[in-house]
């Protein structure tokens, strides 16, 4: 029987320094171009590009440029999710409202998703190998991996709130891995040293994360059950000790929750509150598509990467068939509920968007390197030479792929880097020319891209799509002087725009790449003017014996028969 050689520590440890080395670079990278458009021709087409950064932090938005965030009857969506435009907002303060600003922050809890997924999965190779020397690859080959991901670069540039959801998720489970009951010592093979916080404000810290999850994205709801999962391993799986150690967080965390509800929510925004959840409360799922859906739900996953998510499902499918021992490891059981909790919202909600498998690819690409480091570690146990050949064999195959992924992805990554287009921008720059150079005319626009808009250029804007008011309600109320639209006007905006104004075409603005999107066109809206009441016609001064020759004569045409 022969023992492989294992590599030095040392020799890992330069190898760990390399990876990060590099994540560190091309993380650099997401902070260039700042104010460049989604990458044009890119494989994925979602229209979130148009308007979700305006649209989620367009409290904070109106507040710097107004005075105030709310605009009654508009779309409202900071009454259910404050979060984000509050950090927008405390951004906002020291740089000016700009989409400059809006995407560094998003760069920036880019970066502390690349830390905690680190510190998350240093803490998986303390909870399963128990030795605080030994050292993994897995975390530095995790961090890689997300950080040259084009899916990545392209969506962790856009101040949106997925990245946001990532981050707390991925706190809340770097907390609970920490957790213990207060009266009952944690199993040996769960032991690790506690974060320098005092041991009771861990429950506090993790009552604080769920909140914060929640009021960034409601959706957080289907990653509760990964959080407790780890809660009931810390737990040494048994009920009491369970209860006892969620107990404190659940508590706090259901009071926050509800003391926004009932004292700011409820007396002042329900409408905006529940309208929020009425705009996206379709589903097309029904007992006849339920196959269709789920397959497409699963194949759409290929916008995480064509080789990085194959790769996943077969970590997925190999620790259920292969590796179930892996399941022990409180880590692994999590992402999977992680990653499947939120698929199941996707099947469910049935709305395929590109943006939201950023909430997936997390998860999986952690969980990738947790498997297939497995294979080193079963490589190092004695076994007869064909088994060690075999093993060998593995994995070198699986460095290979490796190997092909992140230089593929870099190269994509590096392509999307020398390659900005600002079609957008330069569109939205010459709309503000123009509606600056008319000061006589109200400068608020109505636009379904308005809120994106008011970020880049500052004009002030509402929705001509979402909104608490029906659209011709919301003109008459606000009566804006610019609309602004995609490729045409749809027919119920014309509807409610042609009873009080005239569109006049002043410019289209060739931009961004979708089909349906790609020409930006303005109109001023001028009031009709008013039309001369009819003239009361006098009847012609004809002399009467004038009057008697041209008047008509009765026929005496006679019928033959």
């Amino acid at each position: 029987m022969n023992q492989p050689h294992s590599i030095s520590p040392r020799i890992l440890h330069a190898v760990e320094a390399v990876f990060l080395l590099a994540a560190a670079l091309f993380l650099a990278l997401h902070a260039v171009h700042l104010n460049a458009d989604f990458p044009n021709h890119s494989p994925w087409m979602d229209w979130a590009k148009y308007t979700d950064e305006g649209w989620y932090g367009d409290a904070a938005i109106r507040y710097f440029q107004r005075g105030h965030w709310y605009v009654p009857g508009d779309f409202n969506p900071a009454a259910a999710l404050p979060i984000w435009p509050l950090l927008e907002a405390a951004l906002f303060r020291f740089t000016g409202v700009n989409l400059a600003a809006a995407r560094a922050l998003t760069v920036a809890i880019f970066a502390c998703i690349l830390l905690a997924s680190y510190l998350l999965l240093r803490r998986w190779q303390l909870l399963s190998s128990g030795k605080k020397t030994e050292t993994s690859l897995a975390p530095a080959i995790a961090v890689l991996l997300l950080a040259v991901s084009p899916f990545c670069y392209v969506f962790t540039r856009m101040a949106i709130l997925e990245p946001l959801l990532i981050l707390f998720t991925l706190l809340a489970l770097l907390t609970a891995s920490y957790m213990r009951p207060l009266s009952h010592r944690s199993p040996t093979s769960l032991r690790g040293p506690l974060l320098p916080t005092p041991h009771s404000l861990l429950p506090v810290l993790l009552g604080l994360l769920v909140p914060l999850m929640v009021l960034t994205k409601t959706t957080a709801i289907f990653l509760l059950p990964s959080i407790a999962w780890l809660l009931w391993a810390r737990a040494g799986y048994r009920l009491r000790p369970f209860l006892r150690l969620v107990s404190p967080s659940a508590a706090l965390a259901a009071a926050i929750w509800l003391s926004y509800y009932l004292f700011l929510v409820r007396p002042h925004f329900l409408p905006d509150y529940h309208y929020l959840f009425e705009a996206n409360s379709y589903s097309g799922l029904t007992p006849s598509n339920v196959l269709a859906v789920l397959a497409d739900t699963i194949a759409d996953g290929l916008w995480i990467d064509k080789i990085l998510y194959p790769l996943a499902l077969l970590a997925v499918i190999s620790v259920f068939l292969l590796r179930p021992r892996l399941l022990r490891n409180p880590l692994v059981p999590s992402l999977l509920l992680w990653a499947g909790g939120y698929a199941a919202f996707l099947a469910y909600h049935n709305n395929l968007q590109p943006r939201y498998y950023l909430v997936l690819a997390i998860p999986l690409t952690l969980l990738v390197p947790i498997v297939f480091s497995s294979l080193w570690t079963s490589v190092r146990r004695t076994r007869t030479p064909s088994e060690t050949y075999l093993s060998r064999l593995a994995i070198t195959s699986i460095a290979a792929v490796f190997t092909v992924l992140i230089i593929a992805d870099a190269r994509q990554t590096l392509h999307y880097v020398r390659t900005p287009d600002y079609t957008f921008t330069r569109a939205a720059a010459q709309i503000h020319q123009i509606v600056s150079a008319d000061p006589t005319h109200n400068p608020l626009i109505l636009s379904i891209s308005g809120s994106q808009l008011s970020l880049m250029t500052g004009l002030p804007s509402i929705c001509d799509d979402f909104g608490t008011m029906d659209l011709p309600v919301r003109i008459k109320a606000y009566r804006p002087g610019w609309y602004i639209t995609w490729n045409q006007v749809d027919d119920d905006k014309m509807d409610a725009l042609t009873p009080m104004y005239n569109l006049r075409r002043i410019a289209a603005f060739p931009a961004m790449d979708d089909p349906e999107r790609n020409l930006l066109i303005l109109y001023r809206l001028d009031p009709p003017v008013p039309s001369e009441p009819p003239r009361r016609q006098r009847k012609p001064n004809i002399p009467r014996l004038l009057r008697t020759t041209f008047a008509p004569q009765p026929s005496t045409t006679q019928l033959v028969p």
